[in-house]
């Protein structure tokens, strides 16, 4: 038995899209950096106020709480740019679609 064959020619776009998850985590990456940054420049002296003295674990983990989700949100933001701005060499091509279907 044969198969019927449909073939025809098409217009398609063609265009670069950035992975959003890979910016993202990207900036999760960068914002744990500036955390252990933040920690390591960072100033221990006993608090005036409640004469506390804060560990450098502690320290951390407050400025990953601020710095993880500015990077992912930078990140992100990164990424619209970008597909923005790919979408301007954005192609169109000619492809030829062919659909096969076997019969039983």
């Amino acid at each position: 038995m044969s198969s019927p064959e449909t073939h025809e020619t098409v217009e398609a776009t063609v265009r670069r899209v950035p992975r959003y998850g890979v910016f993202m985590a990207i900036g999760v990456i960068l914002g744990i950096i500036a955390a252990g940054i933040l920690t390591m420049v960072g100033d221990y002296a006993p608090s005036e106020t409640l004469d506390v003295v804060y560990p450098p674990g502690q320290v951390f983990g407050f400025a990953l709480l601020w710095t993880v989700p500015i990077g992912l949100a930078l990140g992100g933001m990164v990424a619209v740019v970008l597909e923005r701005i790919a979408r301007r060499h954005d192609r169109v091509v000619r492809v030829d679609r062919e659909t096969i279907v076997e019969s039983d």
